[in-house]
């Protein structure tokens, strides 16, 4: 099996336009989710004036601001980030399963990436561990930035098909 070169050169994120689509619920989860996003937007060469943060009230809204987003012609790719934690009733599976097929139907209908950091956890505890760890130092990685990368990668994954002079 051959790998593409786009698959082995560095995401390069000069000229992107990004916006961190963020839920408010859990907001010491998700800020952390959108700081690691934004840490590696910057890191990849995205300028800070080319980051949006857009903040939706839960999890469940992520999918129509990223589609307005993206109907705005104002962005590449989008990063969807928010974290909801398992209760006592069903409201949780509701949520996950609507949030998370709204993205992907989104991302399909429009064909702009969207990096998927909605955090899917049975306690505070572990949503904490996946944005950074209790101390915020990252030990234990933080979803927000895998969900930036992947955002850029899809976008390399596209010129590289597209056959672009972009990489």
């Amino acid at each position: 099996m051959q790998v593409s070169s786009a698959a082995k050169a560095p995401i390069d994120g000069k000229g992107r336009r990004i916006a961190i689509v963020v839920a408010r619920f859990n907001p010491e989860i998700t800020e952390r989710l959108a700081e690691g996003a934004r840490r590696t937007l910057l890191a990849a060469g995205v300028a800070p004036d080319a980051i949006t943060v857009l903040s939706v009230p839960g999890a469940f809204e992520l999918p129509l601001a990223c589609r307005w987003a993206i109907e705005s012609g104002r962005f590449d790719a989008m990063v969807a980030l928010g974290a909801v934690i398992r209760g006592e009733t069903d409201h949780y599976d509701y949520v996950c399963g609507e949030a998370s097929r709204g993205i992907a139907d989104t991302q399909l209908a429009t064909g702009v990436p969207i990096g998927f950091g909605l955090l899917t956890c049975d306690t505070p505890e572990q949503a904490l561990a996946r944005a950074g760890g209790s101390a915020g130092d990252g030990s234990a990685g933080n979803k927000g930035e895998d969900a930036a990368h992947a955002a850029l990668a899809m976008l390399a994954l596209r010129d590289a098909l597209d056959g672009s002079t972009r990489r």
